[in-house]
């Protein structure tokens, strides 16, 4: 059986960082002599990566685990862990002990270069194990890397996280801010280069305080004028970006580098004072829109986009209005709105004024039917336009058309030849959608 071999597959939940995150582990399973497949019944093992932001992303997981105990029962050699946010958190290693006996490996934010050791232990010993280490340790280097997946890449530089916003459960899973080296980082960006890969998307919980753990007078902005200078590179990316630590500096860097894309993914929250002082954000509303202005001033046509909350903790309805306001003061491109989800083990969920869910529902509703008009106008005002388009290959709705990004991270959906993916082509937008646009190759 195809199962009982060395193959694996790994299904992934949550944020980007989550997906580097996947792989890497892939990256080290193959250095093992492991082969990827695309079924789960032919995997010999099967890896949950998972999320712990909002307890719907819990619930998947616990839901496949239901599912993937068939496959368990057809063959007993399979090897089924789960591994990331999720486990990382107090208690929760035990949890998945008790309502789902056979899964093998719970693997930890922190040991996730340990799991093909672990894997063979498991296969040897045949027993289960736990590898979840609480202090993060230093960043390890030089681990293996396959070849680059595509035109595009996720690059790490940073891990962890220094804010302890009150409603999220990040810094307690992924430990403290850790920032790899500038060198280390150039050179893996440099080999992808050398394989194709013409864009790169910088990720860490918050790339703006890139470099403060490091010696010497390393910044975000330093970083980028270094990858900015990567030849065969076209364009960088960058998340998440945090409104407290976006310097008139960084600003004014991201405007003159020509490989950065005039796109800012600058997540709000929220657009009462009172709302943002309880999560713990560090900034104003006022400081959010002077922000935003002087990105609009030193970057024409920039992209903005954001995530929201609605019903936090104590969260009146004078205190959505005034997210609302911000909303259509701001005129987002896109937003990614969230009605607030409790988390165990942060101070939010131990805050007075929990609201029901209806109302919070209902807000969600109100602040998605805004954003919704906005994302459409924006999208309508760009009809007529010539952009560049980065094809990442057939659209996922309609495989007989392509799909690609524009710098500004519009998707935009096109007629073309499956060659040209991985390739910049011009496109002209001819029809608008709240979340994409059409259009045909400009031959001009």
């Amino acid at each position: 059986m195809a199962g009982q071999g060395k193959t694996f597959k790994i299904i992934t939940y949550g944020c980007q960082m989550n997906q580097r995150d996947s792989e890497m582990m892939a990256d080290l399973l193959q250095a093992a002599g492991y082969e990827p497949v695309a079924d789960e019944a032919e995997a010999g093992v099967i890896i949950l990566d998972t999320c712990c932001v909002r307890e719907k992303a819990e619930n998947k997981v616990y839901g496949k685990l239901g599912q993937i105990e068939r496959l368990k029962s057809a063959n007993p050699d399979l090897v089924i862990a789960v591994a990331g946010c999720m486990v990382q958190q107090p208690g929760v290693a035990e949890k998945i002990r008790q309502q789902a006996p056979y899964v093998d490996l719970l693997l930890g934010t922190h040991n996730l270069a340990e799991l093909p050791r672990l894997v063979e232990e498991i296969r040897e010993l045949h027993r289960p194990l736990v590898a979840v280490r609480e202090d993060a340790g230093p960043v390890v280097e030089d681990l293996p890397r396959r070849r680059a997946r595509g035109a595009q890449a996720f690059v790490t530089i940073t891990y962890g996280c220094n804010n302890f916003c009150t409603y999220c459960i990040v810094p307690y899973v992924r430990g403290r801010e850790r920032s790899r080296r500038p060198d280390d980082i150039l050179k893996e960006i440099e080999a992808l280069v050398d394989q194709g890969v013409i864009e790169v998307t910088l990720l860490g919980q918050n790339v703006n305080s890139y470099g403060r753990d490091l010696e010497g007078d390393v910044t975000f902005a330093s970083l980028l004028t270094m990858v900015n200078d990567v030849a065969g590179l076209k364009r960088i990316r960058y998340v998440t970006s945090h409104p407290r630590d976006f310097t008139p500096e960084l600003v004014a860097t991201i405007s003159r580098l020509d490989k950065v894309c005039e796109h800012v993914h600058l997540p709000v929250q929220a657009g009462s004072n009172r709302i943002l002082e309880l999560m713990h954000r560090g900034y104003t509303r006022e400081h959010y829109l002077e922000l935003v202005a002087s990105l609009r001033r030193h970057i024409p046509g920039i992209s903005l986009t954001t995530d929201l909350i609605v019903g936090f903790p104590g969260e009146t309805e004078e205190d959505f209005l005034e997210t609302l306001d911000l909303v259509a003061r701001v005129q987002f491109d896109n937003a990614f709105t969230f009605m607030y989800s409790p988390r165990k083990g942060t101070v939010a969920a131990g805050l007075p004024g929990q609201l029901p869910r209806e109302v919070k529902k209902e807000r969600l509703k109100r602040l998605m039917e805004l954003q919704n008009r906005i994302s459409l106008a924006k999208n309508e005002a760009l009809v007529g336009q010539v952009v560049e388009v980065l094809v990442e290959g057939p659209s996922k709705t309609d495989p007989s058309q392509l799909s690609g990004r524009t710098r500004t991270n519009k998707l935009v959906i096109f007629p073309g030849e499956a060659g040209l993916t991985g390739k910049l082509v011009n496109v002209r937008l001819t029809k608008a959608q709240t979340w994409l646009l059409k259009g045909e190759i400009s031959r001009a």
